[in-house]
């Protein structure tokens, strides 16, 4: 005799799987519907120069608002930009707290109407970032130059941080010490053919020809980094400008000073045409006959 065929029947395990995996898509749901119109932030990008940091995201926000929390590797949580719509906050005092420790950001997303929602807000991370080995150097500026014979002095202006040790900005050489490097490339004005020279202070004294004009810029380097080892150029310098500017100079206070005197001439013209016509009346009345009646 045949066996009986149907469709089996599911043991006590399958239906408790089945149960648990309905529960788990019925809290799913309800915890997506108090998020409608929340998106998840995307794109986190830090921006750092000479230690001043910004943590940028995507998107704009239509009907939601982010808070930022950082933290460095193992530590606490804390909040910045809170309940903000930019797509940017500025975490800087947080970093140079310590700027050899890597950090880590995420970016919450919650319902603008906040008060209504009681559910874990959606959030996305960044990457770690550490600011001593990753924010971009700013451009150098060049502070004085002198050039006197066959010797040319340099000396680059030593750039203040946000860094701070015993409540004392720091400088990009206190907080780099000899990791940091400026190249000089200089030419002669009247040619293009460059030079370079290297040093692990802010001065530069070179050997160049007498009675040649040059020109120079400066770029900082850290060249034991992988990423953003170099800064930009400076503006370029030139030794000859500075005849210029003080041959304009004279030529400007030569004009004042004429200008003032030819001022000064017409006053006094003025003032003697004014005397001699009040002598003259004078005068007159005194020569003028008196009426007898």
């Amino acid at each position: 005799m045949a066996t009986p065929t149907g469709v089996p029947v599911p043991g006590p395990e399958a239906a408790v799987s089945r149960t648990l995996l309905l529960g788990w898509v019925l809290v799913q749901m309800a915890g997506a519907s108090g998020t409608t119109g929340v998106v998840v932030a995307y794109n986190l990008t830090w921006k750092s120069m000479n230690f001043k940091t910004i943590l940028e995201w995507e998107p704009k926000p239509i009907n939601h608002v982010y808070t930022v929390q950082i933290s460095q590797r193992l530590g606490d949580w804390k909040s910045k930009c809170f309940s903000t719509t930019a797509t940017e906050c500025d975490v800087t005092d947080e970093i140079v707290k310590d700027v050899k420790q890597p950090y880590s950001a995420r970016v919450l997303s919650r319902p603008a109407n906040a008060s209504s929602f009681a559910g874990e807000p959606m959030f996305a991370n960044s990457r770690e970032f550490t600011p001593y080995l990753e924010t971009q150097l700013g451009q150098p500026v060049i502070e004085s130059f002198e050039h006197v014979g066959t010797k040319l002095n340099v000396t680059v202006q030593d750039a203040r941080t946000l860094v701070r040790r015993n409540g004392t900005f720091l400088s990009l050489r206190d907080v780099f010490g000899n990791d940091l490097s400026y190249t000089l490339y200089y030419w002669k004005a009247s040619s293009t053919g460059k030079k370079m020279a290297k040093t692990d202070t802010n001065e530069f004294f070179i050997d160049v020809d007498k009675g040649e004009n040059y020109c120079f810029n400066v770029q900082a380097a850290i060249p034991s980094r992988r990423v953003n080892q170099k800064s930009p150029e400076s503006l370029i310098e030139c030794t000859g400008q500075e005849k210029g500017v003080a041959r304009e100079m004279f030529f400007i206070i030569g004009a004042v000073v004429f200008v003032v005197i030819i001022l000064i001439i017409l006053i006094l013209a003025f003032s003697v045409y004014k005397c001699k016509k009040a002598r003259a009346r004078r005068n007159g009345k005194e020569n003028f006959p008196l009426n007898i009646s």
